[in-house]
């Protein structure tokens, strides 16, 4: 029995803010879980691209999510959507363990995808995926979501132009605290929450979370890449046996590192799960010798101050207006209409991939290691 349905009839289908357009570029969503009900809701509304349908390995699921989202398909497996074949790009919103597999099935039909972050679950695969997609020639780009933070990207522009000097310190930290506090929910009985402590289940904790978002956004910000780094990871009890029902928690739950920059800054960088009093703060604190900016951000807004000229001497921090800036989901709309990739792609997640390989290898080290 086919694992496909039509969410809509033919009339209903014609007036859906979903139903695609001469031109519009057709995308599948793949995997319905909770980030792709946000996924749903930006790209419905782009201009030029229109969601045609949903795939989960749980069709009931992706039924009830293409109808809540007025999507015309849905499937219960990637190859009977593969084999429908009537769409343009899939936004990938698998489990990170599934990334892989899933991406080049969609790059081998030659679908452009979109894929949430990490990438991949280690460099090597990554790189695959990476050099598949671009011998392929097709648009790739990672949700490295705080890209669309308007304080990061003007932060990128302001150094880039020299406004701080050259960069000496970075501070940086992404805490979030979600093993301690139930604002998200209770994640010792909620599935969404449990497989981000488990390495069985493909997690690799917070590091694997947050630290690719951290990561990236210190070297984007400062435009210098880390070429050596020391890390420190902490897993913590959390239940009897170390266990709740099918899952081991034994994924990491916070992370301490020190880093070098190509141009011999130091940096302290560090993140946890465990961090009461924050439910997603990140900040980062760039100092130079003409002036310093600090970023903060979380999902929904981001605020820049800066530290320059004249205020140097008093210490004085002013807040600094930022423009609007394209989410991600919109950059990869514009790169599927123009044909030229944009930014985050594959390749970048894969460098930010090797530095979190070599914070595992830091750790069980028990020293600094190169990024080479």
């Amino acid at each position: 029995m086919s694992k496909t349905t039509d969410t809509t009839n033919p009339a209903a289908s014609a007036a859906a803010p979903s139903a695609a357009g001469a031109a519009d570029k057709r995308i599948l969503l793949l995997g319905t879980g909770g980030i792709a009900h946000r996924h749903a809701e930006h790209f419905s509304a782009i201009p030029g691209c229109a969601l045609v349908a949903a795939c989960d390995v749980n069709i009931e699921r992706a039924r009830s999510f293409a109808e809540m989202h007025r999507i015309p398909k849905a499937f219960g497996s990637l190859e009977d959507a593969l084999a429908w074949d009537q769409f343009d790009a899939v936004v990938n919103a698998t489990p990170d363990g599934a990334h892989k597999a899933t991406t080049l099935a969609c790059i081998a039909k030659g679908k452009h995808v979109f894929c949430e972050k990490p990438l991949a679950l280690n460099h090597a695969d990554a790189m695959e995926m990476t050099q598949a997609a671009e011998a392929a020639g097709l648009i790739n780009m990672v949700n490295l979501t705080y890209r669309n933070a308007e304080a990061v990207q003007l932060a990128h522009r302001m150094i880039a132009a020299g406004e701080l000097g050259t960069i000496r310190h970075v501070q940086a930290s992404y805490l979030q605290s979600w093993l301690a506090s139930p604002h998200w929910g209770d994640w010792r009985t909620d599935e969404k929450w449990l497989w981000r402590l488990s390495s069985e289940h493909g997690s690799k904790g917070v590091l694997g979370d947050i630290g690719v978002h951290i990561l990236d956004f210190v070297t984007y910000a400062t435009g210098h890449d880390i070429v050596q780094l020391g890390a420190r990871l902490k897993t913590f009890d959390k239940a009897d046996g170390g266990a709740i029902g099918g899952y081991t928690l034994d994924a990491n739950d916070s992370c301490a590192m020190t880093v070098e920059f190509d141009n011999g800054a130091l940096g302290a960088v560090h993140m946890s799960r465990y961090a009461s009093g924050r439910i997603n703060n990140l900040d980062l604190v760039i100092h130079g010798d003409k002036g310093a900016l600090h970023i903060w951000a979380d999902h929904e807004k981001s605020l820049l101050e800066a530290c320059m000229g004249k205020d140097m001497e008093t210490q004085t921090w002013r807040p600094v207006e930022c423009p609007p800036t394209p989410r991600n989901a919109s950059r990869f709309v514009i790169a599927l209409l123009t044909g030229v990739n944009g930014e985050p792609d594959f390749r970048r997640a894969t460098k930010i991939q090797k530095l979190l390989d070599l914070c595992f290898e830091s750790e069980e080290a028990g020293r600094v290691l190169a990024a080479v």
